[in-house]
């Protein structure tokens, strides 16, 4: 997978450079210190993925990204975590926090590998074939599967295509998050972001920024906040 850099410092450069070099899977075209320069190298060339700052001098890196071709997957790379939730804003894959640890960037870079690899698929357009009481049909990867309500985690989209995540698989489709939200059941499944659909019932525990599923900590989006929690919280909220 090709990959570039965009960093502003030269010591955040050569840490990803070297992040880069560990992995076998990517193959670094180049550098470059700011979004400017990145812009035009991405205008004559095709990148798989950007390691991206955010804090840059110029244009930041999250309006850099809004321009970036949704083909090209994201990964931002800063020293600022409480840009978290506006990087899921833009549909990047995943927020790394520097001082970066191997492990940490080792499971960034198979999540872009498995989305990369999605979006070469060939997959034809899919779509619910049917909804019935707590199941429904979904067509993909040629087959249909039957998914009960209770089993989905949560949906997470990007671009055109949605990943349903259960406890035992995840089953990759061609259809637009927007499509599949207004299908399902809203008593069950709420929107808490431009990338994320959850299941109300697998909820553990959520914060300001955050729901948790299981091991799975999903960022809530700016513009859901409001509704998540006057519509799904408040509402079963226990009074002292």
């Amino acid at each position: 997978m090709k990959c570039i850099v965009v960093d502003d410092e030269p010591l955040g450069r050569e840490g990803i450079r070297l992040l880069i070099e560990e992995v076998k899977e990517l193959s670094l075209l180049d550098k470059f210190s700011s979004a400017g320069a990145a812009a035009k190298f991405l205008a004559n060339n095709e990148a798989d993925l950007v390691f991206l700052d955010i804090q840059m001098p110029g244009i930041n890196g999250i309006d850099f990204a809004k321009t970036i071709p949704k083909k090209t997957l994201i990964v931002f790379t800063t020293a600022y975590p409480e840009y978290a939730l506006d990087s899921y804003e833009v549909e990047a894959i995943d927020y790394l926090v520097k001082p970066i640890e191997s492990d940490r960037f080792q499971k960034a870079v198979n999540k872009a590998l498995s989305y990369h690899k999605l979006l070469k698929a060939d997959y034809a357009k899919s779509k619910i074939e049917s909804i019935t009481d707590g199941y429904f049909f979904i067509r993909a990867e040629r087959k249909i599967f039957k998914i009960r309500f209770m089993d989905v985690l949560f949906i997470e989209g990007l671009n055109n295509y949605v990943m349903i995540h259960t406890e035992e698989q995840k089953i990759i489709t061609a259809m637009n998050i927007k499509i599949i939200y207004e299908q399902l059941p809203g008593d069950i499944f709420v929107r808490v972001s431009k990338s994320y659909i959850v299941n109300v019932q697998q909820i553990g525990s959520c914060d300001n920024n955050s729901v948790f599923i299981g091991k799975n900590e999903i960022p809530i989006g700016n513009a859901y906040r409001s509704h998540f929690f006057e519509e799904f919280v408040a509402k079963k909220l226990l009074g002292r």
